[in-house]
């Protein structure tokens, strides 16, 4: 069995120079615990977040690892497991503290509870941009949005791997998905990918011109991966009773309480998901389904190699990709 990984590791919070590929000891996975050969890993801006130390927990300093999405294949399993065996395909979709379980390396030990048995026909690079992304979309919209044929779905940072799945799984639905972006640079490749109606926040009063595409409505639900001062106008945009779900914070500055009443509004988080057996279930159950149908389909901005990580940190946080990237783990 494998001794030693390339592991990506950081001693100290920054941008995506403090990142370095190192050499370290693996020990043997322990009870409930499997070793997964890292094929390709997908990037999410939590990790940026994590990084530089602004996410909701804190990395353990020097010498912490990163990431929670990869797909690959099961290189050996820890006293108890019965579930995987070696050569198991699988993805990643993370547990526990990045700093002890990150996935940015050749190998990683993870608990089973992190795994999930990649479909046939799925490559590693499907895989790991495949999991976090679609669970949060559908979890958001479908878990406590309740989206139904019909409904409008604003979404914004559409062009993010989650927004690009939002607009999949709203139209799945019968939706009709909204996309906002902020210039008109990637307008047309939103509606390429489904969206109804894209709208730029360059490009004059949101509100107004989600009435104007909503029969003056608004959006019944509202899936925020923004948050800060904006918050206050994009809440103005969802429908008397809809709901505002919010995801993420891209913008750190503090988000006002909206007041146009009546609004619900619910801070969202994957682990809703990931951490209940039952709607991950479900989950998986619609993911598997609308990938046979071809409904939802992940998409990948650029691939890095895992010795170029520092690029693809700092391509991540670009703003200017379309989905998701990953990066690919060569043995």
């Amino acid at each position: 069995m494998t001794t030693h990984a390339r592991t990506v590791r950081f001693h100290e919070l920054g941008g995506p120079e403090v990142l370095e590929v190192e050499d370290t000891r693996l020990d043997p996975p322990g009870p409930g615990e499997v070793r997964v050969r890292v094929d390709a890993i997908g990037l999410n801006r939590a990790e940026a977040l994590f990084r530089a130390g602004h996410y909701y927990y804190q990395p353990a300093l020097p010498g912490s690892r990163i990431g929670f999405e990869a797909a690959g294949e099961v290189d050996g399993v820890g006293p108890g497991v019965e579930d995987f065996a070696p050569g198991d395909a699988v993805s990643v979709i993370g547990d526990g503290h990045m700093s002890r379980n990150g996935v940015y390396a050749d190998f990683a030990t993870v608990p089973t509870r992190a795994l999930i048995r990649r479909p046939a026909g799925v490559d590693a690079v499907t895989g790991a941009a495949l999991w976090t992304s679609s669970l949060t979309a559908y979890g958001a919209l479908v878990e406590v949005g309740r989206v139904e044929p019909g409904d409008h779905v604003l979404v914004t940072a559409a062009s993010s791997s989650v927004g690009l799945a939002a607009i999949q799984v709203a139209n799945h639905f019968g939706a009709v998905p909204i996309a906002v972006t902020r210039t008109a640079a990637k307008a047309a490749r939103l509606a390429r990918e489904g969206a109804a109606h894209v709208i730029t926040t360059d490009g004059g009063d949101l509100v107004e011109r989600v009435r104007a595409v909503t029969d003056g409505r608004g959006a019944r639900v509202v899936f925020d991966a923004v948050a800060g001062p904006g918050l206050a106008e994009v809440a103005q945009t969802v429908a008397a009773c809809g709901l505002l779900v919010v995801y993420g914070w891209l913008d750190r500055e503090p988000a006002p309480l909206p007041l146009n009443w009546p609004l619900n509004i619910h801070g969202f988080a994957v682990d809703l998901v990931t951490g209940d057996a039952a709607r991950l279930a479900r989950a998986r159950a619609f993911v598997e389904a609308a990938l046979r149908a071809g409904t939802l389909t992940p998409v990948v901005d650029r691939t890095f190699d895992l010795a170029d990580i520092v690029a693809a940190h700092r391509h991540l946080e670009s703003n200017d990709q379309v989905g998701k990237v990953v990066v690919t783990v060569r043995h």
